[in-house]
């Protein structure tokens, strides 16, 4: 979803803008983020780069 064409109740400016305190917190209930700002794919990325790498310890023996 995005907040390109949504409009703002409490001031009638875009929601993209974020002019008041409402469209800023609408706009980040919509642009929300993962853990620590990372996207959802970026995490799941990281998190199978250390199984491997754990798996690949493990199997060389180190």
């Amino acid at each position: 979803m995005s907040c390109e064409h949504l409009i703002c109740a409490a001031c009638a400016g875009p929601v993209v803008e974020g002019r008041c305190p409402v469209c800023r917190e609408g706009r980040a209930k919509v642009h929300h983020h993962g853990f620590m700002g990372l996207s959802p794919l970026a995490i799941a990325l990281i998190v199978l780069l250390v199984v491997a790498l754990v798996a690949l310890t493990h199997v060389s023996g180190y």
